[in-house]
């Protein structure tokens, strides 16, 4: 059961207002779901777009961000549960520590940086939660052939190809997350998570 997301994506909206109306639709629909949403704490772009949503249908939010984007003034106002952390690895690791899956919508170097941390993790057992990326547009479709290509020139196992799902919609994105199943050969016995 999915009772919280750490949602990556961008803090620029793009130059397309559909990306940030889809991130707003995101973080509505995971309030709607009773799934709390953690994100990066950005009050701006795709991030901003999203905790709106959220906080839009009355969803429960969590933002983690850095002391030095913290005093630029870049966080979300209206999220009353603000974590500021010392450093970027601080945030991604509180977001991995509270989230019972990842997604990611349209972002930039960010974006991929913290989608692949956590599928790296995965593949490690470090976790066994479901990751996906919303990808509207195709947005996603050269890192998803650049994933097929890793399986079939030898580097990247095909079970380890299927952490990551795919959908076009948020709707049909946290289906599939929910219906992900963990694959059993597991290489490393999974790290125990605390309870937050």
């Amino acid at each position: 059961m999915l009772r919280s997301l750490a949602v990556y994506c961008g803090s620029s909206p793009g130059n397309d207002l559909r990306y940030a109306r889809l991130a707003f639709e995101t973080g509505a629909l995971l309030a709607s779901r009773g799934i709390r949403m953690v994100y990066g704490g950005g009050g701006v772009g795709m991030m901003g777009a999203a905790a709106d949503g959220a906080l839009s249908a009355n969803g429960t939010v969590t933002g983690i961000i850095p002391d030095f984007l913290d005093t630029r003034e870049l966080k979300h106002h209206g999220v009353a549960d603000m974590r500021v952390v010392r450093t970027m690895h601080e945030r991604k690791q509180l977001m991995v520590d509270l989230a019972d899956g990842f997604i990611a919508l349209p972002g930039g170097f960010g974006t991929l940086d913290e989608l692949f941390e956590v599928l790296t993790w995965s593949q490690l057992a470090i976790h066994q939660h479901p990751i996906g990326v919303l990808n509207v547009d195709g947005f996603f479709d050269g890192i998803l052939a650049c994933l097929d290509t890793m399986v079939a020139r030898g580097f990247l196992r095909r079970q380890d190809r299927a952490r990551l799902v795919s959908a076009d919609s948020p709707e049909a994105l946290l289906d599939a997350l929910a219906a992900w199943q963990a694959p059993t050969d597991l290489k490393f016995k999974l790290a125990r998570r605390a309870d937050l």
